[in-house]
């Protein structure tokens, strides 16, 4: 097929060079075999702007949106004068463009696809375009019903990763245990529990840096933790002091990689929001519980239901419920390498079987009906 792609290389403004969409989404469309015609247009300002709720970001994209309509439906144009294109390929919000847009690219023939990954707490940012496109690709089952009463049409399609980017490296496992991630919710507190049962264990991602800020002045640990949550964009839940030996900066994609087979456990969380003060916690599957089995690490994951259909528990990767069981369970499997590696292999190679994006994307386009008579 002839596919139009348009999404940004990565998923947040802090992670400076990563190209963790591209080295998934756009290698994968490739590798199948499909042709693929890049938006030239960069979308890293429209991605750190996509909630309206703030009137900076109302700003920016009132001037940035009538831009980028006007060079998607030129350059969607222009390529399908040349040679028919198959399918519009985004990752676009509300505030990216009007749905009309996508309508007026739909009326040309052109089978049209949303991916987004953050409906789970999010789904207000894309229920008024999610509409406009044939099919929304919705790595949330929980969250389907929720696009359909929007008017939308989705297609479940989990999150995945490609092997051709993640995979084990011959390095030493010089790490007992480590998180790669941003440092909000309850994630500090378990990384705390770790460290007050002497597991040696280092978080790394955006935010962690500055929860080594002394508990005293206190001003400065406010300070600390301000910048935490316009950082990271979420907020703490009770956030502890944390040692300097246990946190650490960003990750490139590479040093993340590796860091999964540095470490002896890799660690997984799955809340995604605390849903406050009356609301249960919002938990999800996620990317990294794709990319750290498929890069050979040892996974140990914050429990969520619908992990259980992608990986055997005790198997092929292993579960806690709470802080006390993460720290029992690493301990456990730290002491017991034999059982480690036998879970951590396994894990690996069910990733490599059922779990990569080549995978996913086919099977969602199959679904759709797209692309089966070229």
């Amino acid at each position: 097929m002839r596919i139009f792609y348009a999404v940004g290389e990565k998923p947040a403004a802090g992670l400076a060079g990563s190209q963790v969409w591209r080295e998934n989404l756009f290698a994968a469309l490739v590798d199948l075999g499909h042709e693929v015609v890049e938006f030239d247009f960069c979308l890293d300002g429209c991605y750190a702007h996509a909630d309206p709720a703030s009137e900076a970001n109302r700003e920016y994209m009132e001037h940035a949106r009538p831009e980028l309509e006007a060079a998607l439906l030129r350059q969607v144009e222009a390529a399908h004068a040349e040679e028919p294109i198959d399918v519009l390929f985004c990752y676009f919000y509300n505030s990216f463009c009007r749905p009309e847009v996508i309508s007026e690219i739909g009326s040309w023939g052109i089978a049209t696809f949303n991916w987004y990954c953050n409906a789970s707490y999010q789904f207000h940012l894309v229920s008024q375009i999610a509409p406009a496109f044939d099919w929304s690709l919705v790595p949330e089952r929980f969250r389907l019903e929720d696009y359909r009463r929007a008017g939308a049409r989705p297609l479940y399609c989990q999150e995945a990763a490609n092997p051709s980017v993640y995979h084990p490296f011959d390095v030493p496992r010089d790490m007992d245990a480590a998180f790669v991630g941003g440092a909000y919710g309850d994630r500090p507190n378990y990384i705390r529990s770790l460290v007050d049962a002497d597991v040696r264990v280092r978080a790394y991602g955006l935010g962690w840096e500055q929860l080594c800020a002394p508990l005293s002045p206190g001003v400065r640990l406010r300070r600390a933790l301000g910048q935490v949550r316009r950082t990271v964009g979420r907020r703490l839940l009770h956030p502890p002091r944390l040692p300097a030996s246990a946190v650490g900066g960003v990750l490139t994609d590479a040093e993340m990689i590796r860091m999964f087979s540095r470490a002896k456990v890799s660690l997984g969380f799955s809340v995604v929001d605390d849903g406050g003060a009356h609301d249960p916690a919002i938990r999800q599957v996620r990317l990294r519980d794709f990319e750290a089995p498929m890069s050979g690490a040892f996974y140990l994951l914050e429990y969520v239901d619908e992990i259980e259909e992608f990986f055997e528990l005790d198997r092929e990767i292993v579960c806690f419920s709470s802080r006390s069981e993460l720290v029992e369970k690493a301990r456990y499997y730290l002491a017991h390498p034999d059982e480690r590696e036998a879970i951590r292999m396994a894990g690996h190679e069910r990733a490599l079987r059922d779990h990569t994006w080549q995978r996913r994307l086919a099977n969602a386009f199959a679904e759709a009906g797209v692309g089966l008579n070229r």
